[in-house]
């Protein structure tokens, strides 16, 4: 029997914001190859591994602004317009300040932590605050708890479970999306 323990977000793994370089300039943009995206890129988006969004910014953009690039397998969280979209980066990527993302540590599976962000989406949306739409700080996500398996290999077993129901969810709806075309 796995054993569990609570942790703070901040135990697990790292928790980043994004930016958006000025659109201003568009040597920010054209010709860009950074990935870099936006709660809107999830708002239609129904995987759990994300590539690239609708646009991608340039080195120039990357470097006018305080986006960070997030390594393969950070698990982005969207904390504002709306909280609660979930995916993991399949490579290399930024986001804007639409985002508090979890580079996760060594001893955490990043798709154990996708679900678990999933799970907790009302717990956080809840601690959100603003007077226009509500958004989870960098230091409000850092600082919510969760209970995890103590071990790395608790964490895949539940991850793999999950990950098997989530293949078959997806591969339904992509032979309901070809019996529509």
């Amino acid at each position: 029997m796995t054993e569990w323990k609570e942790c703070k977000i901040s135990d697990i793994g790292t928790v980043v914001g994004g930016a958006t370089p000025s659109t201003k300039n568009k040597k920010n943009y054209e010709n860009g190859d950074i990935p870099w995206i936006t709660p809107k890129d999830l708002s239609t988006f129904y995987g759990r591994y994300i590539k690239c969004g609708e646009r991608n910014i340039t080195k120039e953009g990357f470097d006018s602004c305080s986006t960070r690039l997030l390594p393969k397998n950070s698990v982005l969280f969207s904390s504002r317009a709306p909280i609660g979209y979930v995916a993991i980066a399949e490579n290399e990527m930024c986001t804007n300040q639409g985002f508090k993302s979890v580079i996760p540590n060594k001893n955490i599976d990043s798709l154990f932590l996708y679900y678990l962000l999933k799970f907790n989406k009302d717990k956080i949306e809840s601690m959100g605050s603003g007077t226009t739409f509500k958004e989870i700080s960098g230091n409000t996500m850092k600082n919510i708890k969760v209970c995890i398996p103590s071990d790395i290999k608790g964490q895949k077993k539940i991850a793999e479970i999950l990950g098997n129901i989530d293949d078959k969810i997806e591969k339904n709806r992509e032979i309901n999306n070809n019996l529509a075309a």
